[in-house]
């Protein structure tokens, strides 16, 4: 009976050690490197060299990440040369993430982006969404939106706007929604100038080459820190916390226009399930840390997080609502 109960005894031990290393080796599936790169689909400067910089600053500084997060500007086709990149060459990089937002969305809904689809990526998850905005320099004669929506209606070709996206991406709709909004007839006819990111826009607008930008808000802080440029309008429900809350809507300018874009990431579609597990949980994490609740609040970012399968979801809907907005607006067939 005592060799029995010992036998038990030792059997039982070695179960819950198995059971134990089981758990450890489980917990333990995926360690991040001590460096890992994000790519931003843009030259410096705009939103999503922010949303690399900030996040990657922000897992540095928490110490998810011991090394550093390089920033990687990658410009092109409005955000399709980082994808295509991803998909064709770093397609098992787990120590990839790329910056993504509603500009992302667009390009993928309008099929700018020639052979690929959403289903190629895995969707992270977002830190927040970064209002709209069309914003001239501060000596414009236009002092608001209606008095530059008046010109539109007059003469569609009598404002040109200057963005980050390429023409018919996020940026071009956010100025296409508003001038719809605002009765403004024959669309297409509207002036837009594609740049690869928000501040070599920028500064073709303070530079009085173009009359307007249309972008996020996080891409003109700087230039509004610098007096450079004044908002006409912010394309949010309500205004933006302070020290952004002098900048009237569209809404209360009689313009009914709301254009957020929410800003995260995708790695590429074969990096392993620990590690994407890793990514969507540590975004998760980040977002709900003081420090990143201070970044959003200082760049005029709003709450909106989604994150695993309820971002890649939202993805997809949100795909075929652009698509079919982009039809009944005469973007594409």
């Amino acid at each position: 009976m005592k060799i029995n109960n010992s036998f038990k005894t030792i059997a039982l031990k070695s179960v819950m050690a198995t059971g134990l290393m089981a758990l450890v080796s489980s917990a333990q599936a995926y360690e991040p490197a001590r460096t890992a790169e994000c790519i931003a689909p843009a030259n410096p400067g705009g939103g999503w060299d922010f949303t690399c910089r900030s996040v990657g600053k922000a897992l540095v500084d928490l110490s998810y990440i011991k090394g550093n997060v390089q920033t990687v500007n990658m410009s092109g086709a409005g955000g399709g040369v980082a994808f295509a990149h991803t998909v064709s060459k770093r397609s098992k990089d787990d120590g990839l993430i790329v910056a993504a937002s509603t500009a992302t969305t667009t390009r993928l809904a309008q099929g700018q982006f020639p052979g690929m689809n959403s289903d190629q990526v895995k969707w992270v998850g977002t830190l927040g969404a970064d209002y709209g905005i069309i914003a001239v320099a501060t000596d414009s004669k236009y002092q608001n939106l209606n008095q530059m929506m008046d010109d539109l209606r007059k003469d569609p070709n009598s404002v040109k706007f200057a963005g980050g996206s390429a023409s018919g991406g996020w940026d071009h709709l956010k100025v296409l929604i508003t001038a719809k909004e605002a009765n403004v007839t024959k669309l297409p006819k509207i002036k837009y100038l594609s740049f690869n990111g928000g501040s070599e826009a920028l500064v073709q607008v303070v530079g009085g080459h173009i009359d307007a930008f249309t972008g996020d808000i996080s891409e003109v802080k700087g230039f509004l820190d610098s007096g450079d440029i004044r908002v006409v309008a912010v394309l949010s429900e309500e205004r933006l916390p302070a020290p952004l809350n002098n900048i009237p809507t569209a809404l209360e300018q009689g313009v009914s226009s709301v254009a957020p874009n929410w800003r995260g990431f995708y790695v590429p579609g074969d990096a392993g399930n620990d590690s994407y597990d890793w990514w969507v949980n540590t975004i998760d994490e980040l977002y709900q840390t003081q420090e990143w609740k201070d970044i959003m609040a200082k760049n005029g970012l709003m709450p909106f997080h989604k994150t695993g399968a309820e971002f890649t979801q939202f993805v997809k809907n949100q795909t075929l609502d652009i698509r079919i907005l982009s039809q009944d607006i005469g973007l594409i067939k």
